[in-house]
């Protein structure tokens, strides 16, 4: 498949984000939404942020505090025997986990769709208390005029899908949870089916460590039902140990086209493509035996979590799928593929 990689990748990385505190520096920014917006390609960037220590001994942790309406800080010692920072992202203590960063969206604007303008502060930020550890991996889908933004929040209750919207991506109207936790990767379809709505979700089953991807329907987008399976993890295959939907599901003549992530035991990314009926998404026609993008350049490889490439965001024009992904939970860089080719790349979904 021919795959094009912009030579300016990473287009966005942390150098190029304005912390949004002066103790702040930001350590990622990726897992874009995208959509065009008149003559703009508009991004709706995670960005990753974590407290500046002056210890070296001590790890600091952002925390939303609903009563104060602010960020506070907690210290962490790297020389109690409890904590655990084995996972770069985490601070694993006996009863309680922490992040090391805590993330917010923020907008980005661009003409040709590579050099981005990046506004200076938060868009959409954590506000309560299931957004205490921060907001994440937004989805954007325009349906009927408005674009509608799915999003994880994160907090000790656990992961959640939540929702908001917006007509000019200047101000933003919060609808709350729409998916309770432990459930991520929240795509809308772009268009009602039949007169429903339809969502893609990742519940995860701890018990059965299970993470597959599921479809859900609603008659007005905030209470969603008739949940149903509809693919998962294939053994011995590059999307082996979890999957989970990535961007917003694209139209297609042969039907809707879905771009997912999956991961292999090796904790691997990659990013591959499912076919669905476009009558009844719940029908998996076709699926990637083999990725369409993976791990191969450096930036890719290397980073704060490497081995790592993730969309939430794509467009298609010209025939090509035109992809914003994160790398190594670091940065953002953008790549083109044939769409021809991606279709003809399917096979059967077993």
């Amino acid at each position: 498949m021919k795959i094009f990689r912009s030579p300016d990748n990473p287009i966005i990385g942390p150098k190029d984000v304005k912390p949004s505190r002066r103790d702040f520096e930001v350590i990622g920014v990726f897992n874009a939404g995208a959509i065009r917006l008149e003559d703009e390609v508009i991004l709706l960037l995670r960005v990753a942020e974590r407290p500046i220590s002056t210890h070296p001994d001590v790890v600091l942790a952002g925390v939303y505090d609903v009563t104060k309406g602010d960020i506070v800080l907690k210290e962490f010692s790297k020389d109690e025997p409890e904590n655990d920072f084995s996972d770069p992202r985490l601070i694993i203590r006996p009863a309680e986990t922490y992040l090391t960063s805590i993330s917010h969206l923020r907008v980005a604007r661009s003409t040709d769709g590579i050099n981005f303008e990046i506004e200076d502060t938060p868009a959409i930020g954590p506000a309560n208390d299931l957004e205490t550890f921060g907001i994440e991996d937004p989805r954007i889908s325009r349906i009927s005029g408005t674009y509608y933004i799915s999003y994880v929040g994160v907090s000790p209750f656990g992961v959640t899908s939540c929702l908001a919207s917006t007509k000019d991506f200047k101000s933003f109207e919060r609808h709350g949870v729409i998916f309770c936790p432990e459930n991520k990767d929240v795509v809308l379809f772009p268009e009602r089916i039949a007169g429903k709505y339809y969502a893609l979700h990742r519940p995860v089953s701890p018990l059965f460590k299970r993470r597959d991807i599921w479809i859900a329907e609603s008659p007005d987008l905030f209470c969603w039902g008739n949940h149903r399976f509809l693919c998962g993890p294939r053994a011995d295959r590059w999307d082996e140990a979890k999957i989970g939907a990535s961007a917003v599901p694209l139209k297609i003549d042969a039907g809707w086209l879905e771009i997912y992530h999956g991961v292999d035991r090796n904790n691997r990314y990659c990013l591959g493509a499912a076919l669905l009926d476009v009558k009844q998404p719940w029908r998996v026609i076709a699926r990637s035996d083999k990725p369409i993008l993976e791990p191969q350049t450096d930036y890719e490889i290397e980073g704060f979590f490497g081995n790592v490439v993730f969309t939430c965001g794509l467009l298609c024009e010209d025939d090509k799928l035109k992809i914003y992904y994160g790398v190594a939970d670091t940065a953002i860089c953008y790549a083109e593929l044939p769409l021809e080719e991606v279709i003809e790349s399917l096979t059967n979904p077993e």
